[in-house]
């Protein structure tokens, strides 16, 4: 039975509140200085300085701008940070734009087929309202990541530089999710009028060429052949003629990118841990990498990141990186806010329940480059952000081991360093992993 709020319920709340310890001075501070900044912790900052056990050397961070490439810039920054090392080429940078044109162009493709695989179901359907909810934006995983690579390799930032719409890309993503929800109508169409396949594929194929169009106006053609010219550290001249964007990556990079694998930390009862999972229509290269996650504990994530830091080699990660941190100090802490004290009450949450009531996911992509390891246990974590230097100090943040334990919900390693019964469950399930819903939080896209 439904009970509404009544006269002497308000009365009652309000004694409530006169009642509380410091109450008006409370309230005061709040309605002068906003949630944080009066639950702010200034003991939090004392503790995470940018001081590590293990800090790997990677130059001044990039800057994603306006966009939701995180993903996309945490990926290519592992990779440049081995192209600087090895070529002796501070401060260089992989082209973002040219990954992100094919992103939005394969997503595109993906969109359509998705499209054309529900034109059975009702447009209200949960699973159509989905699909229509956002056809394509500028998040990402590393699965579909080394997709567009696998594909179309990658190129430096000099043969193909940013545009407007790479920086700024609101306006493009409203033009293409326009014109992909109208196509999206006449596919519908087609496929209830029982159009032949062969018309549905000639209308889809226009429809391409069209966002192709749409893609090389605002971010331009990427190019097919290229040369690389370059002054390394110690000012010697290099020139490398008539690379191809695979033949780019297979020298200067030279991945197996096969031998990395996406690891979550996705502790809710419906995925049990060490078992591989997928997530239904996510990803963007039709036919190309699909998503595949290993569920593992949180300490277990922990062990392996450190593994690949230790030999040298940064770690990709995904977050929730807007929970209880600061931009402007670069300070990731649980600790860092204390609502619970300034609102007397409680806020505390387990990680499974945020993941299930729809309190927390994965929205930023970041990069691990150092851990503070005391007593054989790491307490701080240093992370390469993608927001420029103006963020924290000079774009770098520190994050609290407990803040990992809380928010961090992906990383990605080399397979090597899995223990034999871990890869041997990845190769045996690979091919038949479990499949999670669309909309399942392991499905985020990092996109800040």
């Amino acid at each position: 039975m439904s009970k509404a709020v009544t006269a002497e319920d308000l009365a009652k709340y309000q004694q409530d509140l006169e009642k509380t310890p410091a109450s008006a001075a409370i309230q005061k501070a709040v309605m002068n200085n906003g949630v944080l900044k009066s639950a702010e912790n200034t003991a939090s900052q004392t503790t995470m300085t940018q001081t590590f056990s293990i800090d790997l050397s990677t130059g001044k961070v990039a800057d994603q701008k306006q966009s939701g490439r995180c993903w996309m810039f945490a990926a290519l920054n592992t990779m440049r940070h081995s192209i600087q090392k090895q070529f002796k080429i501070k401060d260089f940078e992989l082209s973002q734009n040219y990954t992100f044109f094919w992103d939005k162009f394969e997503k595109s493709n993906y969109f359509y087929e998705n499209v054309i695989k529900t034109a059975d179901q009702d447009i209200d359907s949960r699973k159509v309202a989905w699909l229509m909810a956002n056809p394509q934006g500028d998040g990402g995983q590393w699965d579909m990541l080394t997709a567009l690579i696998d594909k179309y390799g990658i190129v430096p930032k000099s043969v193909m530089p940013e545009t407007y719409s790479s920086s700024k890309s609101n306006e493009m993503n409203s033009v293409l999710n326009l014109k992909l929800r109208k196509d999206a109508v006449t596919l519908r169409k087609l496929v209830k009028d029982k159009a032949s396949d062969a018309d549905i594929e000639s209308a889809k194929d226009k429809m391409l060429s069209e966002d192709y169009r749409i893609l090389a106006y605002t971010l331009g053609v990427p190019p097919t052949k290229f040369d690389f010219e370059y002054r390394d550290d110690d000012k010697n001249y290099h020139i490398d003629r008539d690379l191809t964007p695979k033949a780019f990556f297979a020298k200067y990079v030279g991945w197996d990118t096969d031998s990395y694998q996406s690891l979550i930390n996705g502790p809710t009862a419906d995925k049990p841990f060490n078992h591989l999972y997928t997530v239904e229509m996510l990803g963007n290269v039709v036919g190309g990498r699909e998503v595949r996650h290993f569920n593992v504990t949180s300490e277990e994530m922990k062990r392996l990141a450190i593994k690949q830091l230790e030999a040298g080699e940064t770690v990709w990660f995904g977050s929730d990186v807007g929970k209880s941190s600061d931009s402007k100090l670069g300070i990731m802490d649980p600790k860092l806010y204390d609502k619970n004290a300034l609102f007397n009450t409680s806020f505390d949450m387990t990680k499974a329940e945020r993941l299930d009531y729809g309190e927390s996911l994965m929205t930023h992509a970041m990069v691990l480059t150092g851990v503070d390891i005391v007593d054989g246990k790491p307490t701080k974590w240093k992370v390469e952000n993608s927001w420029g230097e103006k963020a924290g100090q000079n774009g770098y943040f520190v994050a609290s081991d407990e803040w990992f334990s809380e928010f961090v919900y992906q990383v990605v390693v080399n397979k090597k360093y899995l223990s034999a019964d871990e890869q041997a469950t990845i190769k045996a399930e690979y091919d038949h992993p479990t499949v999670l819903k669309p909309w399942d939080p392991m499905g985020a896209l990092a996109s800040k």
